[in-house]
């Protein structure tokens, strides 16, 4: 018999049923309150936080970069100016082809390979979010084309950018130096030293010269467009404006026609020519030669051009006045004589029999003197005049190495004088404890002898040359040359003079520095070293020829310039200081490869004499000089 089915239980389906749906109404409920408490945390709590929030993504603040400051020679002539250029920049992290964009760009306006080449290497060394500029200085046609195709160049922006021009072109590479795009390490600097969000929109910085040394001058201040912004991130409308704050312009006490004189005396020669004003310091002419043009550098040299610069055996980017070293040769002896009065080695009326060579006790290795023969009877003014060798191997050897070392320290030798620029070298003033400490060697009394007439070890840079004639120029007083006079602000246009900086004031005795002076006086007179360059001069000129060994001749053998390659030449040296009576001008040449002073370096100075004494040029030179601007 079939067994019967058991009927539902209504009653327990029902309560079930109620059970889940309570269930159910609760869950709906809670999400109702978590969706109210989070609708009333973000309305209301948080009002404030997301209303700056989506001003923040409506507002933009695009960074306004400042003029750059003007540097100008003491008359007022630019040799550093500013000027606007449209440039075509590509933007690296737009979502586009790259090379097809190049390719409908090159259709369109024509692009160099030297251009195309800058462009790829600029584009790895820059960052993700930044544009690369890939042809500079377009002309109104190329922008023209470029708008009306701007549809078709993904990426590619035609910007405004400020560019760096130098009317002085070479002859002021190595002063004014040249600016040249922020890299990696200029990025690493600016953060070290808290200065980046002043470079937001920034694209160029002082590499060398005065436009590095002075940068934060020259720079000026940041500033900020406040712009409202579509959701595309399309500029609407400007709201606010923070306006930048121009760099300060430079004025230098370098006269821009006294340095196209010097550099024009020098002709084919290579080599430095520094000039400076005994009572202040102010560096009037700064000559290296060769130069470079540093146009080259604003946006990015080419690889071709930089090799050839780098690799050049003249060394056009070297600054021969600060990082030229050279043995300084006979133009050591004034100072010499100075110090064998004042340390009371030597008296004035001191005599010696020159027979034409030295030697030192029980040795026969005869030091020569450069005329054969001998000079005679000499006295330490008639040393000076005559530049007699053997009366300066004598007084070196009675001084000693090291009384030598510390009385031309004070001098400036072998220390940095402390020039507004940078990459100065301290050159070289040895003694018994740096030969140990540099070589583990003792000292020798055969490196004494040489030590006198300024050879051997003893390496110094044109510009410490410069500095210690000043200070016999101006009785004693060490003063730190400076390139730069004065800086304007570019708010209130007033000129701020700087303040001339004196390291000390030697204690000379002036009997001991009046044998001195007249010694250079009579240097500048018949039967002196360079007389032949101050005949005829409407003032009077103090001055001592150097010329210094640059490869060595053998024990009895003779200096024959003819016989050696323009390489092995010697070096031609002279300093001077004129007027005589009351110096305004001091100046230290040093020819490369020039052979004597007296006949290639000194009359270099006579240029530079005769045009800032009584404003003579050389008649065969044309000046070419900037711009004027006025104060």
């Amino acid at each position: 018999m079939p067994l019967a089915t058991p009927l539902k239980n209504l009653d327990r389906e029902l309560a079930r049923f109620h059970g889940r749906l309570k269930a159910g109404g609760i869950f709906v409920v809670l999400l109702a309150a978590a969706l109210l408490g989070r609708t009333f945390y973000l309305q209301i709590t948080q009002h404030d936080y997301y209303i700056q929030r989506a001003e923040n993504n409506r507002i933009s603040l695009v960074p306004v970069a400042p003029n750059r400051g003007l540097i100008l020679d003491r008359k007022g002539r630019i040799l550093a100016e500013n000027y606007s250029a449209y440039t075509l920049e590509l933007a690296r992290a737009q979502p586009h082809d790259l090379e097809a964009t190049l390719t409908e760009v090159a259709k369109l306006i024509e692009i160099t390979p030297g251009e195309l080449r800058r462009f790829r290497r600029l584009l790895a060394e820059s960052h993700e979010f930044e544009t690369v500029p890939l042809k500079s200085k377009l002309t109104d046609e190329e922008v023209a084309i470029l708008a009306a195709n701007r549809y078709r160049l993904p990426g590619a922006e035609v910007k405004a950018r400020l560019f760096r021009n130098y009317q002085a072109g070479p002859g002021m590479a190595h002063v004014v130096g040249f600016i040249g795009r922020i890299n990696d390490r200029d990025l690493k600097s600016l953060r070290e030293s808290g200065r980046e969000q002043n470079y937001r929109g920034t694209v160029h910085i002082g590499k060398t010269g005065l436009e590095q040394s002075y940068e934060t001058l020259l720079h000026g201040r940041t500033g900020f467009d406040q712009m409202e912004t579509d959701a595309s991130g399309r500029a609407v409308r400007a709201l606010s404006r923070i306006p930048p704050v121009p760099g300060k312009d430079l004025r230098l006490y370098l006269d821009e026609g006294l340095q196209a004189v010097a550099e024009h005396a020098f002709g084919d020669y290579m080599g430095g020519l520094v000039a400076l004003d005994p009572n202040t310091g102010g560096v009037l002419a700064l000559v290296s030669k060769p130069g470079f043009d540093p146009n080259l550098f604003i946006d990015g040299i080419d690889p071709e051009t930089w090799k050839t610069l780098n690799e050049s055996p003249e060394r056009p980017m070297v600054n021969r006045v600060l990082r030229g070293i050279y043995p300084p040769g006979s133009t050591i002896k004034p100072f010499m004589g100075l110090a064998g009065l004042e340390l009371g080695v030597r008296k004035p009326e001191d005599t010696i029999v020159d027979p034409g060579y030295f030697s030192l006790p029980n040795s026969s290795h005869q030091y020569r003197d450069w005329k054969r023969g001998g000079h005679g009877i000499v006295d330490l003014r008639r040393a000076i005049a005559q530049s007699c060798d053997t009366y300066f191997y004598k007084l070196a050897v009675d001084m000693g190495i090291d009384r030598m070392h510390d009385y031309l320290q004070k001098f400036s030798f072998g220390e940095k004088t402390g020039i507004d620029l940078d990459g100065e070298s301290a050159g070289l003033l040895p003694s018994r404890e740096w030969k140990q400490r540099r070589w583990k060697k003792v000292w020798y009394p055969g490196e004494t002898v040489i030590a006198g007439i300024g050879q051997g070890y003893h390496l110094t840079t044109p510009l410490q040359l410069a500095t210690a004639t000043a200070m016999i120029a101006n009785g004693g007083k060490r003063i730190e040359p400076r390139l730069v006079q004065a800086v304007r602000d570019p708010l209130t246009h007033v000129w701020q003079p700087q303040p001339v900086v004196v390291h000390e004031q030697l204690p000379l005795k002036p009997e001991d520095l009046a044998v001195v002076r007249q010694g250079m006086l009579d240097a500048m007179r018949p039967g002196g070293t360079a007389a032949a360059a101050a005949a005829g001069a409407p003032y009077t000129i103090a001055g001592k020829t150097g010329t210094a060994q640059v490869v060595g001749i053998k024990q009895g053998a003779r200096y024959d310039a003819g016989s050696l390659s323009r390489k092995n030449r010697d070096h031609a040296l002279f300093i001077a200081y004129a007027p005589a009576e009351n110096p305004t001008i001091v100046v230290a040449v040093m020819v490369e490869n020039g052979g004597h002073g007296g006949s290639t370096a000194a009359p270099i100075a006579r240029a530079v004499f005769d045009y800032y004494l009584t404003g003579k040029r050389p008649g065969n030179m044309k000046l070419e000089g900037g711009s004027d601007a006025s104060d």
